[in-house]
């Protein structure tokens, strides 16, 4: 039998290459998929929201900047064969080559992709500034070669991510719909549930993530039949999710999803352990395999697979805002589902920066930023490139900043805020009491967001990076009007209106009893 020789180099060049492709081709099945679900969707908000992700996504694929601002923590699959001999650079070890690849991937000047790493997840979560270290999972197999998959999971879904010990006799498709409307939207749907059955707790989260590597096939499934029970479940799963009516971003609608995986694993006589985790509307993976010849390059799909759909502001149905001139009585005035077109100075500001707030104001200190009469848009945006304002700068998931609304609303003057998916109850009563609006984005869409950024500057908290206290200047930026200063909420009132319009799927009770 051959012998080849694993080279360090062309794993790393393998694997940067691999990051740079993901960043900004969505998988030729996505968009197929997502292509079918535009074509079919009945609710205005959902079409609306689908457009403008197909938009973006092609965008990308031409200007070949990231899908979505949060570029991911990077998940590296590596199927090695016995046959395989390890050569010259791996003395550090294959984390350390793993890594070289995710840092050259992501520093690369003509795409910068944004380090959301944090190291010592606990006390000090310091960025590393380049996005290491990856999550490595090996495996040694027969053969000669490596297989790699290469995969970069963006936070908003893998927060959603459910893992739980079921009793034998549990039914899965009732702890699914159960647990589906728990996660809300801040994984960015439409996108795909990934389910691992069995093993162990640890075996079914691996089979979970793993079973988001696998292509979307769902609509060659529904035309052919299913084979097994397995293909029996996924289908009665994809139905029975959908006809939860959450929509795309949440906003009710008839897909949820575009496909269900589900992997299994032989497990204890008294346990059932099922895991779960969604893959957004940032689908990103990619698959290749060295065999001792030299790196790997993955070839550029055509962007005829991407449909006519090009999504642009509709001036006559949505109301212009100036950011600069907005009172408290004309936010007051929206309405719950309508589009608003912003322009002006957007302040920014997440995770970090509410909190070094909340730190500020509680020790008396003057804040860095004037928030009176101000909106802030919940975003880590991507550094530019060439001769962008600022990169891809799509929302971030607004339930995040839920424990500092009442703070901000109170203490700072800010009369709204613009985020992506649901607010918590905390948050809507916040909203109501201080006759605010929170505002919501396209998660998905970040590039062709960051086109309504005509101008950036850092305001305040330089150090922290991506979650740095900016000023966007935009021009007719795109948002829904989520909540309104009566606390009325899109994200409850629209998929409860889908369910009730779509029903049960035909032949299937959403009641079923165990299986």
């Amino acid at each position: 039998m051959n012998t080849p020789t694993l080279r360090a180099a062309d794993l790393i060049e393998s694997i940067a290459a691999a990051l740079q492709y993901i960043s900004y081709y969505h998988p030729a099945d996505f968009i197929a998929h997502l292509a079918r679900a535009y074509e079919r969707e009945e609710s205005a908000a959902a079409r609306d929201a689908i457009a403008q992700i197909l938009t973006n996504s092609k965008m990308c694929a031409e200007g070949h900047r990231p899908i979505c601002q949060d570029t991911g923590i990077v998940n590296v699959f590596l199927k090695v064969g016995l046959g395989v001999r390890f050569g010259d650079g791996f003395d550090a070890g294959l984390q350390a080559v793993v890594d070289e690849g995710v840092r050259r991937g992501y520093l690369n000047s003509g795409n910068l992709l944004r380090a959301s790493v944090l190291a010592d997840p606990i006390f000090e979560r310091r960025n590393t500034q380049d996005n290491t270290p990856a999550v490595v999972h090996v495996e040694l197999v027969p053969g000669n070669q490596v297989d790699v998959t290469v995969a970069a999971k963006g936070g908003g879904s893998e927060n959603k991510s459910k893992v739980a010990m079921l009793n034998p006799s549990d039914d899965i498709v009732e702890w699914v719909l159960k647990t589906v409307p728990t996660m809300g939207a801040g994984w960015c749907p439409p996108g795909m549930l990934g389910i691992g059955v069995g093993g162990t707790a640890e075996k079914a989260v691996l089979l979970a993530k793993q079973s988001l590597m696998d292509d979307i096939d769902m609509y060659e499934l529904l035309q052919r039949g299913p084979s097994d029970k397995l293909e029996e479940l996924r289908i009665e799963l994809y139905e029975k999710v959908n006809a939860l009516g959450i929509g795309a971003q949440g906003l009710g609608g008839l897909t949820t999803v575009l496909d269900v995986k589900v992997k299994t694993f032989p497990t204890h006589a008294a346990s059932k352990p099922i895991a779960m985790i969604p893959n957004c509307a940032a689908t990103r993976h990619a698959h290749f395999v060295l065999d001792g010849s030299g790196p790997a390059y993955l070839e550029p799909p055509s962007l005829d697979l991407w449909p006519d759909v090009h999504w642009a502001p509709d001036y006559n149905k949505s109301r212009l805002v100036n950011l600069d001139t907005l009172t408290p009585a004309e936010v007051a005035s929206w309405q719950p589902g309508q589009t608003l077109l912003l322009s002006g100075r957007l302040l920014t500001g997440r995770d970090a920066a509410h909190k070094r707030i909340q730190d500020m104001l509680a020790k008396g200190e003057r804040l860095p930023v004037d928030f009176t009469n101000r909106v802030i848009y919940y975003v880590g945006p991507v550094d530019p490139v060439r001769d962008e304002a600022v990169g891809p700068a799509g929302p971030t998931t607004a339930t995040r900043m839920d424990k500092f609304t009442e703070m901000m609303l109170e203490q700072t003057g800010l009369i709204a805020m613009v985020g992506k998916a649901e607010r918590g109850p905390a948050a809507i009563e916040s909203i109501r009491k201080h006759k605010s609006a929170y505002l919501m984005a396209v998660g998905g869409a970040a590039y062709l967001v960051a086109k309504a950024i005509k101008a950036a500057r850092v305001l305040a908290f330089a150090d922290l990076g991506m979650e740095a206290i900016y000023e966007f200047e935009v021009k007719d930026m795109p948002v829904t009007v989520a909540v309104d200063s009566n606390g009325a909420n899109v994200h409850e009132s629209g998929p409860r209106a889908w369910q009730a319009r779509i029903g049960s799927p035909p032949g299937i009770s959403l009641s079923r009893s165990k299986a």
